[in-house]
């Protein structure tokens, strides 16, 4: 009886296209909601978040020149700084160019396998760039706990191992959570509320119990998202001490401007994502979600460039210095 009703609900289904897998209907594509179904609403967001899209990505793009064309930003800190910002550009980049086709488009299909790669592509973006915090974290650690021995510790070999592992360990997480979320079976309705192929939006829409995919997705939760902010505290903590231990209140204010930034990029992005990934998909509330989905995706990617430049000396000189004014004493 449970079979036959399933069938039915799966063949009245409507507002889709449908494509038979060994008996079981599947959805071959996603109708995206965004935010909005008004016209003059849309056009609205559409200017905005096409000016949050292109300062994201000249900000960062800036960053990525100068750091590249600078020699006396070869260093661990601006190259891992150089890193976060490649990182920023395709993480907005997965997702606000084609929200911003669909707010002037009429239509707001996205295909299956368009969406699984989209789900994967900003997973793997987004993951590698939570790990990818502890190694900043790292970085600021090693340069005030032990700054005589700095270039020596987080020499060239050992930076590009950190960079290369949270890299495979974005990919290989992003992978689970993609293909588990995209197994389940999907027979309607393929109505996406969320501007983007983000899991637990579509995965809501699956025509089984998600319960074990959900435990699945908790525990990559606790190894990108709480085993990094563990670290993450760890290190300043040691950190804290270490300033503590400065005599000059110069000094200590040097020192601890110096990872200020990295603090306020990293409560803006775990903060949020840590709501959407670790709580239970009961809680589900699609407007809500969207809303918070936008700090640690388009929000982080723009205030990063803004945070690391417009209090940092060496990228203000570089700036300079290849604007063609020379280098001044900043």
């Amino acid at each position: 009886m449970c079979q036959v009703t399933h069938e039915i609900m799966c063949l009245t289904a409507s507002n889709m296209r449908m494509i038979p897998v060994q008996n079981q209907s599947w959805v071959s594509e996603f109708i995206l909601l965004g935010f909005s179904s008004d016209p003059t609403t849309n056009s609205i967001l559409f200017i905005v978040f096409l000016l949050i899209y292109l300062s994201s990505v000249l900000g960062n793009g800036l960053i990525t020149m100068l750091v590249c064309l600078d020699t006396q930003l070869h260093t661990p800190m601006y190259f891992f700084l150089c890193v976060l910002s490649l990182l920023d550009m395709g993480y907005v980049t997965t997702t606000m160019p084609q929200m911003l086709v669909h707010l002037l488009a009429h239509s707001q299909t996205i295909s299956f396998i368009g969406c699984w790669l989209q789900m994967f592509v900003f997973g793997a973006l987004g993951m590698t760039e939570c790990t990818f915090f502890v190694v900043m974290a790292y970085d600021r650690y090693v340069a005030i706990c032990y700054p005589l021995r700095y270039t020596v510790i987080l020499n060239w070999d050992l930076c590009i191992r950190l960079v290369t592992g949270t890299w495979i360990c974005g990919l290989f997480s992003s992978f689970l959570h993609t293909f588990f979320t995209m197994s389940l079976p999907y027979c309607g309705p393929n109505r996406v509320n969320h501007y983007f192929c983000e899991g637990p939006s579509v995965r809501s829409l699956a025509c089984m119990d998600t319960h074990l995919i959900e435990m699945v997705d908790f525990v990559l939760s606790v190894f990108v998202v709480v085993v990094p902010i563990s670290l993450i505290v760890a290190s300043y903590i040691h950190i804290a001490m270490a300033i503590l231990k400065i005599k000059s209140t110069q000094g200590r204010c040097k020192a601890f401007s110096t990872c200020a930034s990295h603090l306020t990029v990293v409560t803006f992005f775990y903060a949020p994502a840590s709501y959407i990934y670790m709580r239970p998909n009961s809680s589900y509330s699609p407007e809500r979600d969207k809303q918070i989905s936008l700090f640690y995706n388009a929000f982080t990617a723009l205030l990063n460039p803004v945070v690391y430049s417009l209090r940092n000396k060496d990228i203000k000189r570089a700036f300079l210095k290849v604007m063609g004014h020379g280098r001044l004493n900043w």
